[in-house]
């Protein structure tokens, strides 16, 4: 797992513009603490930090390949599951390999099969490959958007790097946000390819980006498609736990210490449970660990969207699994710590966050960082077997938009309230996500002799995993990154998603309840609690300690009248909140304040030009 980025300029020698490859570059190093590389040749030149993972040793970057026609040069960032089906594949066809790692692989297919290698792949990845034979650069993301890649065409070239900041080193990329970057940033809507900064793009999941003296084509290798669904219930539990076994299976290779994110949710006890016994088998005890917040156990109190608290469910799935569990509590002081909040804003570089539970990801991942480099995640499962709320909510259902926005503000907060009405009028986010939602539903196939209703369940999913869940892995990325840890998710794995979209909604749902494929494939190695728990989100601290705490942050800013960020929040509005007494910040309140607080963060640390004309 590392970070990579790089430059071509047609029309000069990159050889000569080292400083700034350096600089692209040193914006990664959080993504790559262990090592790092650079290499130029005429009008190419890539950088590359270094999370060793597998042969530590062995699998430096930029990693090249002299040919008769000019040198093949890779900078690459994830983790191929396959590669050793592919190193042997390869092998066979006469290729000599010098180290042990899934670089090398993906240098050695892209040189046997060109861009078809992306088609071989399996797993998360993002990665550039400069083609001297014919003066080409070739991009490529996985086909989920595990990890990030974005790009900035130029004059006479193009920019690229796994995150904007990379970009944003180089002279040539303006730090400009115009009307329709920050509608991203409030629409909640992920519009594939969009990056907020203006001037620059996503290479989207599943896409081949490739840049020339011709111009920039892209094409998609991969994408959600409409099948019939082979099988029955029994034989889809079958195949569903089959694709898990298998995946987790891959998933848990690594030279470096290991463990699972363990919430004790359905999602993250399935994947832990199949680590821990595949580990067991093995001789080795997995490690666990989750996040709790102070006194929430004994205090906590349910409510919709939160029926339970994590912990002793958590706790009951170690026991069965026997693995080695640590919960990492964290206290509302540290929640609301503005370098907390500035690391993540630092991570993300654009101020889309999800308040506290962005702050108790990066306070727990910087906790796991001590003792494992890798983590395992159950991040996907909702999106993949149906587990949300709203596929459920009749609202939802009927409703011409994106089902997370329905009752969006009631269960996570209204965060636009906090912006000047001009500002509102201008981007006019109602609009702007009714265009968005009509062009994502369009695209979805709809199955010959499909019902409406099935037709209707198959396009939630579709949007959930096109759109929604990019949004979390995207955040689950930048947070493990910029404390070096590497998050693998094995609900994306595309093979797993493909088999289950497809599946009708009948029978994802044949016991009347969310995610029955994936409960009843690990039911073996669940315990009770947990095989029967109702579906809980990602916990959020309600320790009035911490809206107090971004009350007295919110002053702060207050006292700076002449801050930028006051261009586009409301100072009325935003003294309404800070004053009000603490414990009436609901959830709606809350997130308006840390929706200002982030903004505010962004302008101090990235000095963006916001163009709103």
């Amino acid at each position: 797992m590392c970070g990579i980025t790089g430059w071509v300029s047609f029309d000069r020698d990159l050889r000569a513009e080292g400083r700034v490859l350096d600089a692209m570059t040193e914006t990664m190093a959080c993504r790559g603490p262990d090592d790092r590389g650079v290499w130029a040749e005429g009008p190419a030149a890539l950088g590359h930090r270094r999370l060793a993972i597998i042969d530590l040793p062995g699998g430096r970057q930029p990693m090249t390949a002299a040919t008769p026609g000019g040198t093949v040069a890779l900078v690459y960032s994830g983790e191929t599951y396959n590669f050793t089906e592919l190193r042997a594949e390869l092998a066979g066809l006469g290729h000599a390999f010098t180290t042990g790692s899934d670089t090398e692989v993906v240098l050695r297919g892209y040189l046997q099969w060109g861009e078809a290698v992306a088609e071989r792949l399996n797993g998360m990845y993002a990665f550039a490959v400069w083609d001297g034979r014919h003066q080409r650069l070739v991009m490529v993301r996985d086909r989920m958007g595990i990890k990030p890649f974005y790009y900035h065409p130029t004059a006479d070239g193009v920019l690229f790097g796994s995150e904007p900041k990379a970009i944003l080193a180089n002279p040539l990329a303006r730090r400009r946000v115009t009307a329709d970057g920050l509608r991203e940033v409030f629409a909640f809507v992920k519009t594939p390819g969009h990056a907020v900064w203006d001037g620059m793009r996503e290479v989207e999941p599943g896409t081949i980006v490739t840049v020339d003296r011709e111009g920039t084509r892209t094409r998609t290798y991969w994408r959600l498609e409409t099948r019939p669904h082979p099988h029955d219930r029994d034989e889809t539990v079958a195949t569903v736990r089959s694709l898990l076994d298998d995946i987790v299976r891959r998933q848990l290779v690594s030279d470096v210490p290991r463990c699972v994110l363990l919430s004790g949710g359905l999602d993250s006890s399935a994947m832990s449970a199949l680590a821990a016994h595949q580990l067991k088998d093995a001789g080795e005890t997995l490690r666990s660990f989750s996040v709790d917040f102070a006194g929430q156990s004994d205090h906590f109190v349910a409510d919709e969207l939160r029926p339970t608290p994590d912990s002793p469910y958590a706790h009951d799935v170690a026991r069965l699994a026997g693995t080695d569990h640590r919960d990492i509590v964290l206290d509302a002081q540290a929640l609301a710590d503005p370098e907390v909040r500035a690391k993540m804003l630092t991570a993300r570089d654009m101020p889309v966050g999800f308040g506290d539970m962005d702050a108790s990801l990066y306070l727990l991942f910087q906790a796991i960082r001590e003792h494992s480099t890798v983590a395992l995640s159950g991040e996907s499962a909702d999106e993949v077997f149906g587990g949300y709320l709203q596929f459920f909510d009749e609202e939802a259902r009927r409703g011409a938009t994106f089902p997370w926005l329905v009752r969006h503000a009631e269960t996570l907060g209204d965060d636009t309230g906090v912006l000047r009405r001009d500002v509102l009028d201008t981007l006019d986010l109602p609009a702007y996500v009714g265009d968005s939602y009509a062009g994502a539903a369009a695209v979805v196939e709809r199955l010959d002799g499909e019902s409406d209703f099935e037709y209707r369940m198959r396009t939630i999913s579709h949007l959930y995993l096109t759109r929604f869940v990019r949004v979390l892995l995207d955040r689950k990325d930048r947070a493990s990154m910029a404390v070096g840890l590497e998050v693998r998710v094995p609900f994306c794995d595309h093979r797993l998603v493909s088999y289950v979209y497809n599946a009708p909604w009948a029978l994802k749902t044949f016991d009347g309840r969310e995610k029955s494929l994936l409960r009843e494939a690990a039911a073996d190695r669940l315990p009770k609690s947990v095989y029967d728990r109702v579906k809980s989100p990602y916990p959020s601290t309600q320790d009035p300690k911490y809206a107090f705490a971004l009350q007295e942050h919110a002053k702060d800013l207050l006292a700076r009248p002449g801050h930028p960020v006051f261009d586009l929040v409301d100072r009325e509005a935003l003294r309404r909140l800070a004053h009000r007494e603490a414990p009436q910040i609901r959830q709606a309140s809350r997130r308006g304040l840390e929706r200002a607080l982030d903004l505010a963060v962004w302008f101090d640390l990235y000095r963006p030009e916001v163009a709103l004309a």
